[in-house]
C-alpha cells in the first residue's frame, strides 16, 4: 500500500497529513486558509489520491507557515509512500488549460529536489492569501519529496484561474508519474538502479 500519515507540530503549525497515492480522489481538508482548502482540494481530486489535512496554525500572523509547512508534510509523505519508486512511470508533463490561464508543468520523480518556477503577472492577493505563498509552498513540497518539478504560466490574466490551473497540472502529472508501469513494476527506472 502505498500510503504515509505524518503528524508535524513546532511553535507555528500543528499538522495531521494522511497520503494515499491508489485512492480515488477523496479529501477532507482544513487549513484554517479558504483558498488552500480550496487548492489542495482540487489536488486531490485532479491526482486522485486521497488526502486528508488537519492544521492549526499561526494564521494570525499571515498564512506563510501554514502553507509552507504543509508542504513540508506533503513532501515528506510522498517520498514515503513512493519508497524505492519501484515500477513508476517517472516522468509526466502536461499543458493545462483553465479559461484564459494556461499551465506547463512537468515532473521528474528523481530523488532530486528543483523547482522551476516563471509564474509572472500575479496579483499579490487572492482573498486574503499572499499568491507568493504557492511558489513558497512548491519549493517546499520539492525540497521534502525529492523531485524535480517545473511550473510556468504560458498565458493568463486572471490570477484564481492561473493558480488554479498549476494545481491541477501538478496534481495531474503527479498522478501519471507515480502510475506503476505494468511492464517494469519491479524495477527500478534508472540507470542507476537507484532512484
Amino acid at each position: 500500500m502505498r500510503q504515509a500519515e505524518i503528524n508535524r507540530k513546532t511553535n507555528e503549525t500543528d499538522i495531521k497529513l494522511k497520503l494515499n497515492l491508489d485512492g480515488k480522489g477523496k479529501s477532507n481538508i482544513n487549513t484554517g486558509c479558504g483558498f488552500l482548502d480550496h487548492m489542495l482540494t482540487l489536488f486531490a481530486a485532479h491526482s486522485r489520491f486521497d488526502l486528508d489535512i488537519s492544521c492549526k496554525g499561526d494564521t494570525y500572523v499571515d498564512y506563510h507557515h501554514t502553507a509552507e509547512d504543509i508542504a513540508i508534510a506533503l513532501g515528506d509523505a510522498m517520498k514515503t509512500a513512493l519508497s524505492d519508486m519501484r515500477g513508476i512511470n517517472r516522468y509526466a508533463n502536461i499543458i493545462l488549460p483553465m479559461d484564459e490561464a494556461l499551465i506547463l508543468a512537468a515532473v521528474d520523480i528523481s530523488g532530486r529536489s528543483y523547482l522551476g518556477y516563471t509564474v509572472e503577472g500575479l496579483k499579490y492577493k487572492v482573498g486574503d492569501f499572499d499568491t507568493e505563498l504557492i511558489e513558497e509552498f512548491l519549493l517546499a513540497f520539492v525540497r521534502h519529496s525529492g523531485i524535480t518539478l517545473h511550473v510556468k504560466k504560458l498565458e493568463g490574466t486572471n490570477t484564481h484561474h492561473i493558480l488554479e490551473g498549476i494545481f491541477k497540472a501538478v496534481a495531474r502529472i503527479l498522478k501519471s508519474a507515480v502510475t506503476i508501469d505494468p511492464t517494469l513494476k519491479d524495477e527500478i527506472p534508472s540507470t542507476k538502479g537507484v532512484l
